[in-house]
């Protein structure tokens, strides 16, 4: 029987018999002695928990509670840790090395997964400081010892304070236990307690839908949630570097007003020019144009998606982008007439075998080691370019038209090639505006070029003609960008005609001009010619035709489709998803330096004045364009790959054919070796998403995920959010397809638009990013045509890119071609958090197994002379979807992200 409460003496003394079960404070604790790693020492905190009153009943239990008491056990913890490059240099690491001495580097505090069974209440953390015990260069070990309770149970996360005065980027931590090692992979870094005193949380590599966390663990999901999404920010106003948070806004911050008024440009986003949202930065407005964004100092992205800075003093392609802007004026000061064109063909092949003199004190120009050739006992350096593996293997295929008509099927922009299922071809632009619709290539141009081979009634039935069609979309930028200096464009329409053997042959170039307020339209169609004259004619045209292919693969297919697409899904995982939810953790790989490369190229290549505006024929109107096709041709349900084929009548389902498509070319190398890459990752993916969702009930009730793909929908691409075609996620199947294609879009159509920029653009004439004069034949003074029939060749490298236009491009090129050495491929190694679920691991072999097959069916597709497509003398192979790589301009391997 409890009895009442005792007297103030009797209450003395009771708790003076109860003392004897509490261990004194050791004296050996001291927090001035060097050397020796100080233990926290924390009062116990009952509150809300239970409370001791004396009675007779207590001292009664004495022998009992004695009995019952825990055993503790000691566990070692060891943390691998990483200085950055600046951290190793910075002036407070003497006072960090004072910290080292002490024992007191890292605070950690380990979290059980499980209740107190005594109590049926959540177990209290056990905690110690961590004490460096090893380092070699930037690498580091830390040691702690727990003092943990026998019965502790399953440690579900941990908590970190970095006690140095610089951040620290903790690889992992491992714990000793008697049940064997646990690993936390934690790849973060912590920024040191005096700017945020906040324990950083990491939980386990074990997964666990929301649902069945266990409940220690569930405040600290949702903790590390709100402060993913912002809303434990105490400070307002612009991010600091240090800070983790995810969220969105528009882009604003391209144009740069402050700088120049013919700077300013208009936001991308909203109504007026629809367009994914980009991680915000929290930067001020601008004061000429409060609806930009100042752009002033570093373009700040969360902490955790930065470039690692663990990988040596390399100063690789991805460091050197925000470098770019200084580093062309030193070009620009090397060329003797930068804005004029090459003077002919032997200049341009000089950049290859003589090079450029450069001054050694080119400031970071030197700093690009695969360009830049060191001359001992020289004045000067040389900027000397390697041949792209174009040149090399065929250094006159560019000119020839099976070459450019193998390119869209093998080249660098596979995927604007579609089928034609409409004659006449006729424009949906209204006539008033942009002139009579009807196109001007016949049925008798394209009989007389198909040579009688069948009618065009029988090519349409058969699916034997193509096209490469840019007509509506560049007609209404055509007079505008005219303006614009040194620059011209068409609208175009190219045709091809499907020969037997599977290959393309080029039948006719539509160029066209709309009418404006003193001219009436212009067009004409070319053909491969027969005589001198109509040859060169149709050589400049393909060269119109082909610069529209490079401006549009390099803002739509490339920068649109993937690197501005992916950073929403990206955003909102980070928000909605926890690090421990299994969708997070297979998404994860696929997000790697997405948001940095973003914000570099926000910063250097597609902002006012930027190289994509300089260099590629849109000029100042790239973002725009890029808004037009976002909001009329973009959908989600469309990125994957089987559906894009389709979509452009490149492929029909057919259950019986493999893959479950039949191409309508068959020797079409991007969708032969894109196929199979779709169906390992949907493999994978489907053994993943199947083994943690079971019951379809579990993806409609999982609240994190639905937030997730509703964030994805209504905010990140809240532009398109009332369109029907959003998937929604009712079952495994409709995961299934959501996961795969962003995982596809962020390997493998990043892979086959990006690593062969260098070897098919890295020699201009094949793939030159704008034109800078007309066609000869449109409006001619006297003197052009004069030109034009004493010199085409020089009306040619006219057209082509300026000297500084070129070298500027191909130094881009090589950068954004190259792999670095960190970089990270499908089925290379797997996630620690797949490792550890035996089911997830051995999926992960079956993937990794499926890969390495697809490295070999390249390889013998790529020495089998009957597919023409991708090999034959002089040929480049198809490896763009080779998986792995070597680092540097390789043309194959496919990284887990768009990471540059």
């Amino acid at each position: 029987m409890f009895c009442k409460e005792s007297p103030s003496l009797q209450t003395l003394s009771t708790a003076q018999s109860l003392s004897s079960l509490f261990p004194k404070p050791s004296a050996l604790i001291n927090p001035i002695l060097t050397g020796r790693r100080d233990k926290p020492c924390r009062r116990q905190n009952f509150r809300g928990r239970c409370r001791i009153t004396a009675s007779q009943f207590n001292i009664a239990q004495k022998g009992k509670l004695l009995k019952e008491k825990v055993k503790r056990i000691k566990v070692k913890g060891f943390i691998t840790a990483e200085e950055g490059l600046l951290e190793s240099l910075s002036w407070l690491r003497p006072l960090d090395v004072i910290t080292d001495i002490r024992g007191r580097s890292l605070l950690v505090e380990l979290i059980s997964a499980e209740t107190d069974t005594r109590t049926v209440m959540e177990e209290g953390p056990v905690e110690d400081y961590a004490q460096r015990v090893w380092f070699e260069s930037r690498n580091e070990k830390y040691e702690c010892v727990f003092d943990m309770p026998e019965d502790f149970g399953t440690v579900g996360a941990i908590r970190v304070q970095n006690q140095h005065h610089r951040e620290m980027f903790i690889k992992e931590m491992k714990l000793e236990l008697p049940s064997g090692s646990v690993t936390f992979t934690c790849n973060s870094w912590v920024t040191p307690k005096s700017i945020d005193p906040t324990k950083r949380i990491f939980f386990s590599n074990k997964s666990y839908l929301p649902s069945a966390t266990p409940e220690p663990l569930k405040k600290l999901r949702k903790e590390e949630l709100e402060t993913l999404q912002g809303n434990n920010r105490e400070r307002v106003g612009e991010f600091a570097k240090h800070e983790r948070v995810y969220d969105y806004d528009v882009y604003n911050d391209v144009g740069d007003p402050e700088k120049d008024e013919r700077l300013a440009r208009p936001v991308m986003g909203g109504l007026s020019h629809p367009y994914p949202r980009r991680c915000k930065t929290g930067r001020k407005p601008c004061e000429k144009d409060p609806s930009s964004e100042k752009r002033e100092g570093e373009f700040y992205v969360p902490r955790d998606e930065e470039f690692s800075s663990t990988k040596g003093t390399a100063f690789t392609g991805k460091a050197i982008l925000a470098a770019l802007p200084s580093v062309f004026p030193q070009i620009e000061a090397a060329l003797l007439d930068p804005n004029l064109p090459f003077p002919h063909f032997k200049s341009i092949e000089d950049l290859y075998e003589v090079g450029i003199d450069i001054p050694k004190d080119a400031g970071l120009l030197p700093m690009i080691p695969k360009l830049i050739k060191v001359v001992a006992e020289a004045q000067d350096n040389l900027l000397q370019f390697d041949p792209p593996i174009l040149l090399n293997k065929d250094r006159f295929s560019w000119i020839r038209d099976d070459e450019f008509a193998r390119q869209t099927l093998a080249g660098l922009n596979p995927y604007c090639i579609q089928l034609v299922t409409e004659w006449p071809l006729k424009s949906k632009l209204d006539p008033a505006v942009y002139g009579d619709p009807k196109s001007l290539i016949t049925w008798d141009i394209v009989e007389k070029e198909i040579r009688g081979v069948m009618s065009v009634d029988e090519a349409l039935k058969n699916k034997r003609l193509f096209m490469l069609d840019y007509h509506d979309l560049l007609l209404p930028y055509v007079n505008k960008v005219r303006e614009l200096d040194d620059t011209t464009l068409y609208a175009s329409r190219t045709l091809f005609f499907l020969s037997d053997d599977s290959t393309l042959r080029p039948v006719a170039i539509e160029l066209t001009r709309p009418p404006d307020v003193n001219r009436p339209q212009w067009s004409q169609v070319f053909t491969p010619g027969y005589d001198a004259t109509s040859c060169w004619l149709w050589n400049l045209a393909k060269t119109h035709a082909v610069a529209h292919d490079a401006g549009y693969h390099q803002l739509i297919s490339h920068w649109l489709r993937t690197h501005c697409c992916m950073e929403p899904y990206i955003i909102a995982a980070n928000r909605q998803l926890s690090a421990m939810h299994p969708i997070y953790r297979l998404l994860h790989p696929h997000f790697r330096y997405t948001m940095e490369i973003n914000a570099r190229a926000r910063q250097s290549l597609v902002n006012a004045g930027g190289i994509i505006e300089t260099c590629f024929w849109p000029g100042k109107y790239s973002l725009e364009l890029s808004s037009d096709v976002y909001a009329k041709l973009w959908r989600f349900d469309r990125e994957g790959l089987p559906a894009d084929l389709i979509s452009r009548g490149l492929a029909v389902e057919d259950e019986t054919a493999e893959h479950g498509l039949r191409l309508t070319i068959p020797d079409y190398p991007f969708a032969n070796d894109g196929l199979m890459l779709w169906d390992a990752l949907k493999e994978w993916i489907t053994e993943s998403v199947k083994h943690y969702y079971p019951d379809a009930a579990l993806i409609t009730c999982d609240d994190e995920l639905q937030a997730w793909w509703s964030e994805v929908r209504n905010i990140g691409h809240g532009d398109k959010k009332d369109e029907p075609w959003w998937p929604v996620l009712r079952t495994q199947d409709d995961l299934i397809g959501v996961v795969t294609t962003i995982a596809w879009v962020a390997s493998g159509h990043h892979a086959a638009v990006n690593f062969g920029q260098y070897g098919y653009g890295g020699y201009f004439p094949n793939r030159p990013t704008t034109t800078r004069i007309r066609m000869p034949v449109e409006e001619p003074t006297e003197e052009e045509l004069k030109e034009f029939y004493e010199e085409p060749e020089k009306v040619l490298l006219k057209t082509f890119p300026s000297q500084k236009q070129a070298t500027q491009v191909m130094v881009t090129l090589d950068l954004l071609s190259t792999h670095s050495p960190d970089e990270e491929y499908l089925g290379e190694e797997p996630e620690a958090s797949w490792v550890d679920d035996p089911v997830i691991f051995a999926a992960y072999e079956r993937f990794k197994g499926r890969l390495k097959h697809l490295e070999e069916v390249i390889d013998e597709r790529n020495v089998n002379v009957s597919l023409k497509n991708r090999a034959g003398a002089g040929v480049v192979k198809y490896e763009l979807l080779k998986p792995i790589s070597q680092p540097g301009v390789t043309g194959m391997g496919v990284p887990y992200s768009v990471s540059i």
